[in-house]
């Protein structure tokens, strides 16, 4: 049973009505682009054949030669300044404002009239080139001399590395997620540039992060009486559970709404299958428009 109290009813129901509001204004601009999407990394692949980099706590953004596309096909609205110099030709990358910073980076690019005060601080990271008909490696060859042959200071490439051994790939994560990093993306030498999910791209973190879409609340205790307690969220696979950690007093004051999708971390499954130790990340909304 999830309790409410007045408060927090009328609160949702008006965070609610705003996100009704915005998803109705603002649709769809053009099919969602064909992305790759990574699998996780497990022990005993064969780390040779991959190039390595930081994965960055960004916003996936798809540049078509003249915009960039979200994951579901929105426009995010850039400042003619900050796309002054990019290639006409279509590359994979993230908009990035800088480690632990994605809310600020979201509130940013997902505003329909762009402040450039706020788009000075981000850059375009690129870590593929869609159009090109050579294998990883040859894209990476392909990146470097294009970008480093252009000279915007909001455009950059992703660095890229040759995978070693497993032991390296772990004290490289473990330098990276202590500097503040989300982890690592191994790339496939030998992989072409292909929509779906594959073992051509494997995301390697210390925990596993999923996302899942709220569905109601519990009531908070103690010094979080009146706030909320937990989050009760739905997996796709229809079952429900709840996330009571990871929140601070400003979100246990003001919870994501109803329906909104939600990006937690877990450490594998319980033996009934529901994720270990779950705890709240961010909310997931990174869509054009949604501001």
């Amino acid at each position: 049973m999830y309790y409410f109290s007045p408060w927090t009813a009328l609160h949702l129901l008006f965070r609610l009505l705003s996100f009704l509001v915005l998803t109705i204004s603002f649709g769809v601009h053009s099919a969602p682009p064909k992305l790759p999407l990574a699998e996780v990394y497990e022990q005993g692949i064969e780390l040779k054949h991959y190039w390595v980099s930081e994965k960055l706590d960004g916003v996936r953004a798809y540049w078509d030669g003249k915009r960039f596309h979200s994951k579901q096909g929105n426009i995010y609205n850039a400042p003619e300044w900050f796309t002054e110099g990019f290639p006409a030709l279509a590359m994979d990358g993230e908009l990035w404002m800088g480690r632990g910073r994605f809310a600020e980076l979201s509130g940013a690019v997902r505003k329909q009239v762009p402040v450039d005060e706020e788009w000075r601080k981000i850059r375009y990271m690129v870590f593929d080139l869609p159009a090109s008909s050579q294998p990883f490696s040859g894209r990476v060859k392909q990146m470097r001399t294009l970008l480093g042959s252009l000279n915007s200071p909001f455009l950059s490439m992703v660095e890229q590395r040759l995978a070693v051994s497993h032991t390296e790939l772990m004290t490289r994560l473990d330098k990276v997620t202590h500097a503040g990093a989300e982890g690592l993306m191994l790339h496939h030498g030998e992989s072409l540039y292909r929509a779906g999910r594959s073992s051509d791209v494997l995301k390697v973190k210390r925990y596993q992060d999923a996302e899942a879409v709220v569905v109601g609340y519990t009531e908070g205790g103690g010094k979080y009486e009146g706030m909320m307690g937990a989050l009760v969220v739905k997996l796709t696979n229809g079952r429900h559970f709840k996330i009571g950690t990871g929140f601070s007093d400003a979100e246990r004051a003001a919870p994501p709404p109803i329906s909104a999708v939600v990006t937690y971390k877990f450490y594998g499954l319980t033996a009934t299958g529901l994720p270990r130790f779950a705890s709240f990340m961010r909310v997931r909304n990174d869509e054009p428009g949604t501001e």
